[in-house]
């Protein structure tokens, strides 16, 4: 919306900075944090009177988490909300990629909403129907692929593009968007499993989320792309700005959720924040290396996989529980050791998505 300002400048006035991503990347950011430092506690106090028990527990979970009893759900209502606004008010509204991922991002928080709805309502754990789920977040990642397959140029439209391996393109032709769909719906849904523990989930994300940042801003620059001699995706860039938005508020999210959380994130923030990682990477082009700088949501998906799937076949477990964070809870590391440590193992991921760009 600020965008319009530059309007206003002959080219050397302080209207002149809002030409530039990083400036209003920047302005996202603050707007973001800020907007979550002003309405976190205000809207922690009512989702605490609204729920009254909070959000359920479940029954066959690690005994620690009986003690979070009461703790209220929905925050990710503070991340959504935050995030929306920096962007709408930072962002280029002319820019296509701007509004396929915020289409997901509030897409997929409506179906959170609904599922945290239900299970405060019910007090249980099941909440709206997987299925159900399932089929309305197909539908949304389907529009969204159909969408960003609309705006890919057109050397890149329809194809599988491989890190590393410039020339290594895969045409899937109409097959591209049930692809964009798994990728999109996978991401949410991973991102929604690893969301176990306070603050374990909202870091790796920012963290991804910041990867794909810089990878949003390469290769929507042509220098950039040249230099780094990878496809280039005009427009693109302009995501630096959704962004910095949802790292903004993630930490503002963030302050109440370190433990001991004052408030979780739920499947509202969960599947929204999983849903844009997904969105990005279909619009960047860069959905493989979205398995790789967001690794650990997929080690936490597979875990829940294979334990489902070894238990059905033998009626024997692989982990203690899954997801694969409660399975090392069962063997006796503090709630702390297991978040900190897979911050770290985010970061570390996350780094070596991005070395994809150079390595060519």
């Amino acid at each position: 919306m600020l965008y319009w300002l530059t309007e206003l400048s002959d080219g050397g006035d302080v209207f002149n900075l809002f030409r530039y991503i990083t400036f209003r990347s920047g302005g996202a950011f603050l707007t973001a944090l800020v907007f979550g430092f002003l309405f976190g506690r205000p809207l922690i106090n009512v989702l605490r009177r609204k729920q009254g028990k909070g959000q359920p527990i479940r029954s066959d979970g690690p005994e620690g988490h009986f003690a979070k009893a009461g703790t209220p759900t929905m925050g990710g209502l503070l991340i959504v909300g935050a995030l929306l606004s920096s962007t709408l008010l930072w962002a280029r509204l002319d820019n296509p990629f701007v509004w396929i991922v915020l289409f997901v991002t509030v897409g997929y928080g409506l179906i959170g909403f609904a599922d945290d709805y239900a299970k405060v309502a019910k007090q249980n754990t099941k909440g709206v129907s997987g299925k159900l789920r399932l089929a309305l977040g197909f539908l949304i990642a389907g529009i969204a692929g159909f969408w960003a397959s609309h705006y890919h140029p057109e050397p890149l439209s329809n194809y599988l593009a491989f890190p590393v391996f410039k020339e290594a393109l895969l045409y899937l032709g109409f097959l591209f968007v049930p692809f964009a769909m798994i990728v999109i719906v996978g991401s949410a849904n991973a991102v929604n499993l690893t969301d176990g523990l306070d603050g374990l989930a909202i870091m790796p994300v920012m963290i991804a989320a910041g990867a794909f940042g810089i990878i949003a801003y390469a290769v929507g620059r042509v220098d950039f792309t040249t230099y780094l001699d990878v496809h280039y995706v005009p427009g693109t860039g302009e995501l630096l700005v959704f962004v910095a938005g949802l790292i903004g508020g993630g930490l503002g999210f963030l302050w109440y959720n370190a433990p001991p959380a004052a408030v979780f994130m739920g499947d509202t923030g969960s599947l929204a924040l999983g849903g844009a990682l997904g969105a990005i990477a279909v619009a960047t082009k860069h959905e493989i290396v979205l398995a790789i700088v967001g690794g650990l949501f997929v080690v936490e998906a597979l875990s829940v996989i294979i334990q489902v799937a070894y238990f059905k076949r033998t009626g024997k477990r692989v982990f203690l529980m899954a997801p694969i964070h409660h399975h090392y809870e069962k063997k006796g590391w503090s709630e702390p050791q297991i978040v900190i440590r897979f911050w770290i193992i985010a970061l570390i991921l996350a780094m070596i998505g991005l070395a994809t760009l150079k390595v060519r």
